[in-house]
């Protein structure tokens, strides 16, 4: 029997891509608020800021969804396996009359 060993949802290269996207989603707003046009209407927060917040969505979005890779271990224990006995099939079919009487 194998050992019981846990399964994350995510390794850990979902988890450096989160964090990638993390730090890209926070220079994003970062560098909207370092506009020095009033009401950030400059370059940098109307155009700069928001590229990068949708880059940021982007990578978190993919860091969500990728697999994490064939090499992850799987659970097995008692509760995530079913077992079905096996039973031998019958080699030749039997075939009964109905007991029921006119």
């Amino acid at each position: 029997m194998e050992p019981n060993t846990p399964r994350f949802a995510f390794g850990p290269r979902n988890y450096r891509l989160m964090f990638i996207g993390l730090a890209v989603l926070a220079a994003g707003f970062i560098t909207m608020t370092l506009d020095s046009e009033d009401y950030g209407e400059g370059f940098l927060g109307i155009t700069l800021g928001p590229i990068l917040l949708a880059v940021g969505f982007v990578i978190e979005f993919w860091a969500i969804m990728t697999r994490s890779g064939a090499a992850a271990p799987i659970a097995r224990d008692a509760a995530t396996v079913t077992t079905v006995p096996s039973q031998p099939a019958p080699a030749t079919p039997v075939i009964t009359t109905p007991t029921y009487k006119r």
